[in-house]
């Protein structure tokens, strides 16, 4: 999968890039899947909350012109340092919540589901009030 072109936006990227279009859906609605999910666009981007109120992800293209497709994504204390130090090709700091602890995905370099689903998961844990982190059954 390529990086973004400069000028690239999210309707471009789908235009151009079947792959990237399905991904995006299959992210919905992993997100969607969870107790107490919606979406709405917040900041410029698609952007995934509990109960309406807390976000914890938004998928963004080229924001600012950073050429990357990438997740942004709220994390558990301490696990933004362990993956940008050991994989800083695909995680980065992201702009604006980055000092709130959350991670950047890249998924334009060739992050595997099981990976984006569980940073999905581990974002949304992270945020979810206990009525939702319930074991189930």
């Amino acid at each position: 999968m390529a990086e973004a072109e400069i000028g690239m936006d999210m309707e471009t990227l789908f235009e151009t890039s079947p792959e990237h279009k399905e991904l995006f859906h299959r992210i919905r609605s992993f997100c969607l899947a969870l107790p107490g999910t919606s979406e709405r666009e917040s900041h410029g981007a698609p952007s995934f909350f509990i109960d309406g109120k807390k976000c914890f992800a938004q998928y963004r293209v080229n924001h600012h012109g950073d050429g990357r497709i990438a997740l942004w994504c709220s994390a558990p204390p301490g696990m933004q340092s362990v993956l940008t130090e050991s994989a800083p090709d695909r995680y980065f700091v992201p702009p604006y919540v980055g000092h709130h602890g959350w991670i950047g995905l890249r998924l334009d370099r060739g992050a595997e589901w099981e990976e984006i689903a569980g940073v999905l998961e581990d974002a949304y844990l992270s945020k979810a009030p206990k009525k939702y982190r319930k074991p189930p059954g």
